[in-house]
C-alpha cells in the first residue's frame, strides 16, 4: 500500500472518531449517547487509535462520565480507559488528571462488568508514586470483599489484586475493617480519595451488596 492510501486511510479515521465525538456533544438522546460512547470504547481497543483520541479529548470524555448516574455510560467509559490505559502516554494523563479516584469509585457500581472494568484499570493505572493512593485501606477491603463475590471472573480478579498488589500488613488491617464494618447488611458504598485523605460513607444495602 502507497503512503499516499495510508495518509487517506488515517485521515478517514480521524474524521470518523471527531464525527462520533461530535454526535455525543450534540444529541439529546440516552440512547444515542449510550451507542457512541460504547463505539469510542471499543476503538479504544486499537493503538493506532490513541493518538486521535487524545487529539480529541476522548480520555477527557471518558473521565467526566464516570460520574454519571447512567450506569451504561459510567460501563462504556471506564472500559475505555482500561483499554486506553495499557498505553504509557494514557496512562500517565489519567493519573495527572487525579483519575484515580474515580475509578476507585467505581468499585461501587451494581453494574459487575463497571466493578471489572475498574479492578482491572486500578492494576494498570499503579505506579510506585499511585499505589499508595490505590491500595488504600477502603479500597483493599472492598477488594477482599470482591474477592468473595459469586461471580468467578469478579472474585479472580479482585483476588489477582489482593496477591499482586497488597502487602500482608495491607491485608490484615483490611481484614480488621471487615470485622468491624461488616454488621447487619451495612457495605462500604462511596470511596472519595480528596487531598490525600479517605473517608467513606456506609449505607445498609442488601447481603450480596457491592462495596
Amino acid at each position: 500500500m502507497s503512503q499516499k492510501r495510508k495518509d487517506l486511510l488515517e485521515l478517514g479515521r480521524l474524521e470518523y472518531l471527531q464525527a462520533l465525538v461530535t454526535e455525543f456533544q450534540v444529541t439529546e438522546s440516552p440512547e444515542a449517547k449510550e451507542q457512541v460512547l460504547a463505539n469510542l470504547a471499543n476503538f479504544a481497543y486499537d493503538p493506532k487509535n490513541y493518538e486521535y483520541l487524545r487529539q480529541l479529548q476522548v480520555l477527557d470524555l471518558f473521565l467526566d462520565m464516570l460520574t454519571e448516574d447512567n450506569e451504561t455510560l459510567v460501563e462504556f467509559a471506564i472500559g475505555g480507559l482500561c483499554n486506553l490505559c495499557l498505553d504509557k502516554t494514557n496512562k500517565d494523563y489519567i493519573l495527572e488528571a487525579d483519575g484515580v479516584a474515580s475509578v476507585i469509585n467505581c468499585l461501587s457500581s451494581l453494574n459487575e462488568e463497571t466493578v471489572m472494568s475498574a479492578v482491572s484499570t486500578l492494576m494498570y493505572l499503579t505506579t510506585p508514586e499511585s499505589s499508595k493512593q490505590i491500595t488504600a485501606l477502603p479500597v483493599v477491603e472492598c477488594m477482599l470483599r470482591l474477592s468473595l463475590s459469586t461471580n468467578k471472573r469478579l472474585s479472580n480478579l479482585a483476588t489477582v489484586f489482593l496477591e499482586d498488589y497488597c502487602s500482608s500488613v495491607q491485608l490484615e488491617e483490611a481484614r480488621n475493617l471487615s470485622k468491624h464494618t461488616a454488621v447487619g447488611n451495612h457495605r462500604i458504598r462511596r470511596i472519595w480519595i480528596r487531598q490525600n485523605e479517605l473517608s467513606w460513607q456506609l449505607e445498609i444495602r442488601s447481603p450480596e451488596a457491592k462495596c
